[in-house]
């Protein structure tokens, strides 16, 4: 089990944008998938984006084109730069790779 520790949330207007930071204290490159989940209030986790072996991505539709994840295999860490983000994407984000979970960190969009 590698730790999992998540920065980068924060308070946005609508159509602002963060980045958020997965950061891991030894190799999680090796083949397991690395995702980004979150969980608003009253809601079910979801999985929001995912990348397998650096290359293969996956988006959940509603983030398409508008969130990319991607990864520092020298900083052992995974990002999910956010734009154009909407009231709707407001939840606690987490890091997720295999049954390790980070802290989460909490996204808020509203005017």
């Amino acid at each position: 089990q590698v730790p999992l520790v998540e920065s980068g949330g924060g308070l946005v207007q609508p159509g602002g944008s963060l980045r958020l930071s997965c950061a891991a204290s030894g190799n999680i490159f090796d083949g397991v998938p690395v995702s980004w989940y979150r969980q608003a209030p009253g809601k079910q986790r979801e999985l929001v984006a995912q990348v397998n072996f650096g290359v293969r991505t996956y988006y959940k539709d509603s983030v398409k084109g508008r969130f990319t994840i991607s990864r520092d295999a020298a900083k052992n860490t995974v990002y999910l730069q956010m734009n154009n983000l909407k009231p709707e994407d407001t939840a606690v984000y987490y890091c997720n790779r295999a049954s390790q979970w980070g802290q989460g960190t909490q996204v808020t969009v509203s005017s």
